[in-house]
């Protein structure tokens, strides 16, 4: 199986502390990174985590709070520094292109590369990006501010050849990718071999949803049902649900209860307040409503 994994770079909130750095993920799908916020200290914990700089591409921006964004200016500095040629395309809201421009024209002046602006509207579920192997697409969520989460899926990959049947019924080399996806064959005196018989099928499609920040937004459940992962935010506990409500974030029991009305496969909680010297509380309560719940950390790997 490809690989298919989920690296949390920072899982604090807007207030800084020495337990948690700002929001910020990296995708790995098929060895191509994608990045999902980019807040201070995300280019240290790209190293932490010895993802390959030349890989990230693509960046992906829920919402203009800076704990979401204020990586961003460093890490392009640094790209320019690094000799960087291919273009970084950074996909958001299209105040971050008129926040943006001015400071690369001052800091990076002369730059070896390219920063494209994919201006899209949080407010619209819409493909924000296609390729052969995943697309993303915006999850429009309710912040203080315009905001979305992305919701990664990949691409379903052809069958495997069974290698004793192509050889049993003696099968020309040039017909085997159109059997991988698909095809049956025929014998010469016109026997159709189903294709069923001739291989074996292919992993399942995995999907990932991110969901941060937003308050509590049950209709986003149909859009991420059967997601093999979710990441939402938690950043209160049920005791501090006024103050959630307040601030438009979610809490834990809140998270869980979209995980299990999405029927996930497992959700990971983040984006805590710094109010908490200790997340276990968040995770008990998750954990009541929906099992399958895991705690954020910096430098997690999660494979699906």
């Amino acid at each position: 199986m490809e690989k298919f994994e989920v690296h949390i770079l920072g899982c604090g909130s807007a207030l800084p502390t020495t337990r948690h750095l700002a929001t910020s993920q990296v995708i790995n799908i098929r060895e191509k990174l994608f990045m999902i916020d980019c807040g201070e200290g995300a280019q240290v914990q790209l190293r932490k985590s010895r993802l390959k700089f030349s890989r990230l591409n693509h960046i992906f921006i829920s919402h203009l709070h800076g704990d979401h964004c204020f990586g961003l200016m460093g890490l392009i500095s640094t790209f320019g520094m690094l000799e960087r040629t291919a273009n970084l395309h950074i996909h958001c809201h299209a105040d971050l292109q008129r926040i943006l421009e001015p400071q690369i024209e001052f800091f990076c002046k002369g730059m070896p590369y390219n920063v494209v602006f994919e201006q899209f509207n949080p407010g619209e579920q819409t493909v924000i990006y296609d390729d052969r192997s995943v697309s993303v697409e915006t999850i429009p969520l309710r912040h203080r501010i315009p905001c979305c989460g992305f919701l990664f899926r990949e691409k379903p990959t052809p069958n495997h050849i069974r290698r004793d049947m192509i050889d049993f019924y003696q099968i020309p080399t040039y017909l085997i990718n159109r059997i991988k996806n698909g095809e049956d064959y025929v014998l010469e005196d016109g026997t159709v071999i189903p294709n069923a018989r001739l291989t074996i099928p292919s992993d399942p499609p995995r999907s990932y949803a991110y969901c941060s920040d937003t308050c509590y937004l049950p209709r986003i459940c149909e859009q991420i049902k059967g997601c093999d992962l979710l990441f939402h935010e938690a950043t209160f506990a049920d005791a501090d649900a006024k103050r959630a409500k307040e601030t438009f974030h979610t809490t834990a029991p809140q998270a869980a209860e979209i995980a299990k009305a999405a029927q996930v496969k497992k959700l990971v909680i983040g984006h805590y307040s710094a109010r908490y010297e200790d997340e276990s509380i968040l995770l008990k309560e998750a954990s009541e409503i929906f099992p399958q719940t895991i705690l954020a950390q910096e430098n997690l790997k999660i494979e699906l």
